[in-house]
């Protein structure tokens, strides 16, 4: 056996690459969710969009983002480039965010919200393989678990903020905020400055784009198949704090049901990454999905104890700390290495795509028949995809093993 050399290169206990691509998504989000946090806002009432026209903005925009994640990552493994193409893509969404300082259109912002998530869908599947490639397999759960976390963390920023800012400027005083976000939002670039690009060694990229590039993962694409189901019943967060106020919870409660289920995923994401590593990512994803599975039962039957609805969305952080960086992790273990960025980008785009038709489909059920009928339809859905997931864990054969 080799002797094991001293690991340096950690900081608070993760590799280098894995702490500071942890503190690009801090800084990002934290830059992008103070805008979001306002967007409803400034659209409605500055602007005057139409609801209607909110949802166009943000349907074509999420799309956009999850079909380029493919590309990108195809792009990603054909160049053996990672690093540079990550900061292409959040530079992009970076570069636009002030400009929402002077749009006074539907036209304009639409265009600037596409163009900030073409940056997301160009940047996402080269940083997760540069992270899949900074880590041993037996990091791998820990590491996306820290980089999720770390989102969080900014997710949680980002709308505090925006609220303190806005206290100080005068409550509707909104564009000076981008301003102030699109400086938070260079800390993250600057911390691509400690990210450093890993060789892999591999000398053939893959060839020209096609599906068959996967016929050597078919495990993978049973897996995707799990996850696209999964998704299809994922509602969104949005969606599900209108139920709390339907069964009587005060409108002041609402932000801070919000900010339980992000407490919640970012407390457990690097606990459950860590008990993937020790244990297979096969056991905790369907912990997460039955997390899930409970909270919209919970949420749907629910008619008037808010309790309830508070220990939902617990469970529903719960639910995407034991899946969203776990599910990156086994896609870096189930695709061959000269894969690696394409599949993540085939990963985010199930989820995105997914989640997509999971809004429209829950909001028409909600609006058509109910809350009920929505949270039953995203339990059922969820259920298939578990139900899938467990097949393809436990009783299809073991492949794409290193």
């Amino acid at each position: 056996m080799k002797p094991v050399k001293k690991d340096n290169g950690r900081i608070i206990g993760f590799k280098k690459n894995v702490f500071f691509l942890g503190l690009v998504s801090l800084f990002n989000d934290f830059s992008n969710e103070m805008i979001q946090s306002i967007m409803p806002v400034f659209l409605g009432v500055t602007l005057g969009v139409s609801p209607a026209f909110i949802g166009i903005i943000e349907g074509a925009a999420d799309a956009v983002a999850s079909f380029l994640k493919i590309i990108s990552g195809y792009i990603s493994d054909r160049a053996r480039k990672r690093k540079s193409l990550a900061i292409i893509g959040y530079a992009l969404s970076i570069a636009v965010r002030p400009v929402y300082a002077i749009a006074n259109s539907f036209s304009r912002v639409m265009a600037i919200r596409v163009t900030d998530r073409v940056g997301k869908g160009f940047r996402e599947a080269p940083r997760d393989a540069l992270l899949s490639e900074s880590v041993d397999r037996s990091e791998l759960g820990k590491s996306f678990g820290f980089q999720r976390a770390m989102d969080g963390i900014g997710g949680i920023a980002g709308p505090l903020g925006a609220f303190l800012i806005l206290s100080l400027l005068g409550g509707d005083n909104y564009r000076p905020l981008f301003f102030i976000a699109f400086g938070i939002g260079l800390f993250a670039l600057l911390s691509f400055f400690f990210v450093k690009d890993v060789p892999d060694g591999i000398k053939t990229p893959p060839s020209r784009f096609n599906l068959k590039i996967f016929k050597k993962n078919k495990k993978f694409l049973l897996f995707l198949f799990a996850v696209f189901i999964f998704g299809m019943g994922t509602l969104p967060i949005t969606l599900m704090l209108l139920r709390p106020i339907e069964i009587g919870s005060a409108l002041g409660n609402i932000p801070l049901l919000y900010l339980l289920y992000s407490l919640t995923f970012v407390i457990a994401a690097i606990p459950f990454g860590k008990l993937s590593d020790k244990i297979g990512e096969r056991f905790i994803i369907p912990f997460g999905f039955v997390s899930a599975i409970i909270s919209y039962l919970i949420l749907g039957f629910t008619s008037d104890a808010v309790w309830k609805a508070v220990f939902a969305f617990v469970l529903f952080g719960i639910y995407s700390a034991a899946t969203d960086g776990i599910e990156r992790a086994l896609t870096a273990k189930l695709v061959s290495r000269d894969l690696l960025a394409t599949g993540q980008g085939f990963l985010h785009a199930a989820v995105g795509v997914s989640s997509l038709l999971a809004g429209l489909i829950g909001g028409l059920l909600w609006t058509g028949f109910g809350a009920l009928w929505a949270f039953v339809y995203g339990a059922s859905m969820a259920a298939l995809g578990l139900i899938i997931f467990i097949f393809i864990s436990f009783f299809s054969s073991e492949k794409n093993k290193s």
